[in-house]
């Protein structure tokens, strides 16, 4: 058995319910929660102390890799602070850290997609903020579009559908892949779907951690993980 742990937002409702099933057998998902969005939104400095004991907290459970799991708090400070991040997580006692930017980054490596079509349930500000990273890592975006969503109950209220048809509407020939952010956000269902409609791979926040992690501890089988992402093996 090989275990993942996952630091997640404490208002996430879609982790377990869209995400932790797509793991496959053999792969046990291990969740820890932490107030650090919205109303409980803190700076960074404030946030690793609690990345570390949460980290710890998984390391106890034999996690084989632990992954920060929130797009736009990984992304926030930048490359910089996305190493600040994975040294709190390290230091919590992971054998191998990850964070959602990370996986992002790996992802589109692999992918190698250059120039990116970014679609957000956040405002836009947040999403030029993420733009702003996947610029400095690379990956300039072509189109940046966030979807001004009141909070995370209308994140998690969004259907599948909502996001095929948002990102449907940002089709740009000169896209190298789609990246529908936010952990927060149901979008499994539809990837395979909006791949074979648009021609070009389609990664989302919980289907790159998926992957990244058991990328991370040498996972082969990736039957039943949805998109291109997974065929990169």
């Amino acid at each position: 058995m090989k275990r993942v742990g996952l630091i997640i937002p404490s208002s996430n409702r879609m982790v377990e319910q869209e995400m932790v099933r797509h793991f496959p057998d053999g792969v046990e998902a291990h969740v820890t929660r932490l107030r650090m969005t919205g109303d409980h939104q803190m700076s960074q400095e404030q946030l690793l102390p609690r990345v570390r004991e949460a980290s710890g907290a998984l390391a106890d459970a034999k996690c084989d890799v632990i992954a920060f799991h929130c797009t736009a708090n990984s992304m926030e400070g930048g490359p910089e602070g996305e190493a600040h991040i994975l040294d709190a997580v390290r230091d919590g006692g992971a054998k191998q850290a990850t964070t959602t930017a990370s996986a992002i980054r790996r992802a589109l490596t692999v992918l190698n997609a250059r120039r990116i079509a970014l679609i957000t349930p956040y405002s836009q500000a947040v999403t030029e903020h993420e733009a702003a990273f996947l610029a400095e890592i690379g990956h300039p975006t072509i189109s940046a579009k966030g979807h001004n969503l009141p909070g995370s109950d209308a994140y998690c209220v969004a259907s599948p559908r909502f996001w095929r048809d948002k990102t449907l509407e940002a089709r740009n020939a000169d896209a190298d892949c789609y990246f529908i952010s936010c952990a927060n956000t149901s979008a499994f269902s539809v990837i395979d779907e909006l791949e074979s409609e648009l021609d070009r791979p389609v990664i989302t926040s919980n289907q790159s951690v998926v992957w990244d992690t058991l990328t991370r501890i040498g996972w082969r089988d990736m039957d039943g993980c949805p998109g291109r992402l997974f065929r990169t093996q």
